[in-house]
């Protein structure tokens, strides 16, 4: 690719971005699209190369108002296919860190401007805001990337021929001008790199039966379901889910009595099933049958009278419903440190448990302390940590062995995600977690080649090949797979729902 170019219309649009901008080049297309077309094939004569187009728009939805900046995550031209923009996430997300209101959406190209009844007519395509360049300078990337920011001077209820527009156009022209961290940070971030993907990554199929049992339930007994706490620990499964009529509550107690309830992968104590056989509720249990073999441990040695040591993280749900097996009987030993200082009530009866979802080597790390301190220890004959993390873990530090940043897609409350990240970060590459595309830091990118993705086991896969397609929309990518292992495991659907 050639160098970046940031294309302005109109002189005043440059200058509110040039300076700021510093070495960048920013080029003045001309106003409308006949200059803009030409402007653009000059630009593509050279080859591919990154266009980032800044300028003013009128918006056609009367919710954003003047000074409001529209990031196109597609720009439409009447009779012809709408150009894609895969990182208007990202680049939208710049912008609010400049403290800026920003909206993303498609960015609609007109051939003359437009104002009363056909701007209202414009407004139901769905498109944002409407300029007269966009969709022509489009072809200047030459099929490189290609972005679009508009700042709005005029609005439906503020026209564009009216005394205002002056006030409104140089608000409009102040905010493109506090733009310009964000735009360099997409034009650092331009260039070709190799992604490489983690294989296995995404669902585990204890994921994937917690997500059938809510979607069956939803089909045999009709919404609303009611779930307690989050499914599976994904915010966009989880939407998913609430979009098709599931209810998610954190309580039985919130759950209407005689309602059908289906208890969340993670696990929970009895005193949740005795809760909700006092409400009378047609319970449909989802927990992990990983987890569940976890529960039998603890109850199993509990009734041999051990205390048992459960090496994980307070606060997680898994733990809080193993915890309740026997919470007399129970300390959650969360470090090494802890498990270092941790006394029993009797030191010769004593045995260990884990969250199946913990870092592998930190695990091993606290149960050799406790092994150390109590030749007795009892403990499972296979480790508890899952297989799907174990993998997970193994497969990110592949991809962590060549990359210059490694990117986990999953939840913030995922502990498997949140452990991806880490095991990848002592392995010292920069990682990062994020929910979606839309975290994803431009900033990180800057200077990175190789980058290494993978995501939880409560993630979707579609949520990966978002990423991938925003890193596409940045240069030229170079898709390779690291696979360290195949799954076949399928668990059975609770007899509810089968």
């Amino acid at each position: 690719m050639t160098t970046p170019v940031v294309c302005t219309p109109l002189r005043v649009e440059r200058a509110a971005v040039a300076a700021p901008l510093g070495a960048t080049e920013v080029l003045r297309t001309g106003f409308g699209p006949r200059r803009a077309a030409t402007a653009a094939a000059a630009l593509a004569a050279t080859g591919p190369r990154p266009v980032l187009v800044v300028g003013v728009a009128g918006a056609l939805d009367d919710r954003l108002r003047p000074g409001d900046l529209v990031v196109a995550d597609e720009v439409r031209r009447d009779g012809h296919d709408p150009v894609p923009v895969p990182t208007a996430a990202p680049l939208a997300a710049a912008l609010r860190r400049c403290g800026l209101r920003v909206h993303v959406g498609p960015v609609l190209s007109s051939p003359v401007v437009v104002d009363g009844a056909r701007r209202a007519e414009l407004a139901r395509s769905g498109a944002l805001t409407v300029d007269t360049e966009s969709a022509w300078l489009a072809a200047g990337a030459g099929g490189g990337p290609f972005a679009v920011v508009r700042a709005v001077v005029d609005t439906p209820s503020a026209a564009l021929y009216r005394p205002g527009t002056v006030v409104r156009g140089v608000a409009a022209l102040r905010c493109l001008r506090r733009a310009a961290p964000a735009l360099r940070d997409w034009l650092a971030a331009t260039g070709p790199r190799t992604v490489e993907l983690a294989e296995p990554r995404s669902f585990c199929a204890g994921v994937e039966r917690a997500i059938e049992v809510v979607d069956r339930a939803l089909v045999r007994f009709g919404a609303p379901v009611y779930v307690r706490r989050q499914i599976v620990h994904n915010a966009h499964v989880v939407r998913g889910l609430e979009s098709r009529g599931a209810v998610f509550v954190q309580e039985v107690e919130e759950i209407p009595r005689g309602a059908v309830a289906v208890l969340a992968a993670h696990g929970v104590a009895p005193a949740v099933r005795d809760q909700a056989r006092v409400r009378d509720l047609s319970v449909i249990d989802a927990t992990c049958p990983l987890v569940a073999k976890v529960h039998t441990e603890v109850r199993r040695y509990s009734d041999r009278g051990n205390t048992v040591f459960l090496i994980g993280h307070s606060e997680h749900e898994e733990v809080e419903g193993t915890v309740g097996e026997a919470p007399d009987d129970v300390v959650v030993v969360e470090d090494v440190a802890a498990a270092r200082t941790v006394q029993p009530r009797d030191a010769g009866r004593v045995a260990y448990a884990m969250q199946t979802t913990l870092a592998v080597d930190e695990a091993e790390e606290i149960a050799d302390v406790l092994r150390g301190r109590f030749p007795g220890l009892a403990g499972p004959r296979r480790d508890d940590i899952c297989y799907a993390t174990t993998n997970r873990q193994r497969a990110v530090r592949a991809v962590a062995a060549t990359a210059d940043l490694v990117l986990v897609v999953g939840s913030p409350n995922s502990s498997n995600s949140r452990r991806l990240a880490e095991v990848a970060g002592r392995d010292g590459v920069p990682a990062h977690l994020v929910d979606d595309v839309g975290e994803l830091d431009l900033r990180w990118l800057a200077g990175v080649h190789r980058v290494g993705v993978t995501a939880g086991a409560s993630a979707p896969d579609h949520l990966v090949d978002d990423v991938v397609s925003c890193l596409s929309g940045l240069g030229p990518v170079t898709v390779t797979t690291a696979t360290t292992g195949t799954e076949s495991i399928t668990f059975t659907l609770p007899k509810e729902v089968s």
